[in-house]
């Protein structure tokens, strides 16, 4: 993993893909959002969405599920431990459109902004643009999120 000073703005990873069967989607939804159109197809048939589909919840854990992943093999492919910190939250979270059993959604990540923080010298703030995209190429899935990120120790180093 690299240390904020080296990551560019505009830099894109992309995470990997997943579908969402309908059985996933059913598990999910009873474990988190029991809501009828993600429970089954003949009760979302009555609804607006007309099929099943996945829970937006169900669709930002597997963004999540994928981020760690990502970065759990770049450091493997690296040699280095994760330089991330925790994340002070995410804005703009966005359910374009519905995700339906089926589908199969690609995910990606893209840093839009780098802050330093002078309240916490030793870390750096990156602000990515996270996207999902369904098979046929349409965003279904969108939010900002923020990480904080380890600087470099001699960038921030204030002497002794």
């Amino acid at each position: 993993m690299t240390w904020f000073e080296d990551m560019a703005i505009g830099e894109r990873r992309e995470l990997g893909s997943y579908l969402f069967t309908p059985e996933e989607i059913v598990r999910y939804a009873r474990a988190f959002d029991p809501q009828p159109f993600h429970l089954s197809d003949e009760e979302a048939a009555k609804t607006h969405f007309g099929r099943l589909c996945a829970s937006g919840w169900h669709t930002g854990s597997v963004w999540m599920k994928l981020m760690v992943a990502h970065i759990q093999a770049e450091c493997e492919r690296l040699g280095t431990p994760s330089r991330l910190g925790p994340s002070p939250g995410f804005t703009d979270l966005k359910w374009i459109r519905p995700v339906f059993a089926g589908d199969t959604i690609t995910y990606s990540s893209t840093l839009l902004e780098k802050r330093e923080m002078r309240t916490r010298p030793q870390w750096g703030l990156a602000i990515h643009g996270n996207e999902g995209v369904n098979q046929d190429g349409v965003t279904v899935f969108s939010f900002t999120g923020k990480v904080l990120v380890a600087r470099r120790p001699e960038t921030h180093d204030t002497g002794g």
